[in-house]
C-alpha cells in the first residue's frame, strides 16, 4: 500500500476526518509528530504523498528571528523537495502557509483580522483545469480558524480560490502541491475543543457555543465537498489519475 507522510504540527489539529478520507482513498498514513519529539525524515523516499497540518504557531519568524517552531525549517525543506520531485502534497492552514514560505511567499498577521467559523470561498478561473479543484463547486463551504494569512503567493503559484477579505484561500505550486488557508479536517469535537476557553473568541466577542453550533450545521456541506477532494488527492498519489489530465494546462514551477 502507498504511504503518505503526515506532519502534525500541533496536538490540537490532527488528521481527524481528512485521515479517514485519505485512508478510504487507499493511502496508508504515517503520522509524524515533531511537537512531541518525533524526528522528521531527511527526504520523501518511499512516500507517495506529503500532508502538512495546521497549528497555533506562525509560519514566519518570531521577533527574535527564530522559526515559529524549531522543526519548521525541516518541514519547509521537505515541502521544497516535494514540489521539486512532484510528490503530491497538501498543506492545510498553517501547512499551506508553510508551503508558501518554503517557496519565498509571504505570510503575515492578517491585516483583515482573524477569520473564524463557517465561510465560503470562490473558485478562480484557473481551478477549472486543476485536477482537484475542477470538481469543487463554484462557491464551496469551508471552516476557518486563522489569524495569519498568505499576503503574497510564491512566484509561479496558481491561485485557485479566494474570498473578499482574504485573497489567497487556495493555491497550487507546480502540478502536484496544494495549499489551503481553510480547514477541511475538522469535526465538531475538534472545533469545540478549539472554542473552549479560546482567547481568540474572547477577543472577537464571539459566543463559543454559537460558533460551535454554526460550524456543526455546515459539517455535512463541508464533507460533501471535501471528502471527494481528499479521495481524488489519494488517487493522484496512487497514480490512479490519468497523468495527461494532471499535466494538461499545468506548467511546472519555474517553467
Amino acid at each position: 500500500m502507498a504511504t503518505a507522510l503526515v506532519i502534525e504540527n500541533d496536538p490540537t489539529d490532527d488528521l481527524r476526518r481528512l485521515g479517514e478520507w485519505l485512508t478510504e482513498g487507499g493511502l496508508d498514513l504515517r503520522v509524524v509528530r515533531p511537537h512531541a519529539g518525533d524526528p522528521l525524515p531527511a527526504d520523501l523516499e518511499g512516500y507517495a504523498a506529503l500532508v502538512v497540518l495546521g497549528g497555533e504557531q506562525q509560519a514566519y519568524p518570531l521577533p527574535d528571528g527564530t522559526p515559529g517552531a524549531p522543526w519548521f525549517p525541516e518541514v519547509e525543506g521537505l515541502l521544497r523537495k516535494a514540489v521539486r520531485h512532484r510528490v503530491p502534497t497538501l498543506g492545510v492552514c498553517l501547512g499551506g502557509q508553510l508551503l508558501a514560505t518554503a517557496h519565498a511567499g509571504i505570510v503575515e498577521r492578517s491585516p483583515s483580522g482573524p477569520e473564524v467559523g463557517p465561510g465560503v470561498v470562490g473558485k478562480r478561473d484557473a481551478a477549472e483545469t486543476d485536477p482537484l479543484f475542477r470538481y469543487v463547486p463554484l462557491i464551496p463551504d469551508v471552516l476557518q480558524w486563522h489569524v495569519d494569512e498568505i499576503t503574497e503567493l510564491p512566484r509561479g503559484a496558481t491561485l485557485l480560490a479566494a474570498s473578499t477579505r482574504y485573497p489567497h484561500q487556495a493555491f497550487r505550486l507546480g502540478d502536484r502541491a496544494w495549499g489551503l488557508q481553510f480547514h477541511i479536517e475538522c469535526d465538531t469535537a475538534m472545533i469545540a475543543d478549539w472554542a473552549r476557553d479560546s482567547a481568540l473568541l474572547a477577543e472577537l466577542g464571539y459566543d463559543p457555543e454559537l460558533v460551535v453550533a454554526a460550524c456543526a450545521r455546515i459539517m455535512p456541506d463541508v464533507e460533501e465537498v471535501w471528502q471527494p477532494f481528499a479521495i481524488r488527492f489519494a488517487a493522484l498519489a496512487l497514480g490512479e489519475l490519468d497523468d495527461d489530465t494532471v499535466r494538461t494546462g499545468l506548467p511546472l514551477l519555474g517553467h
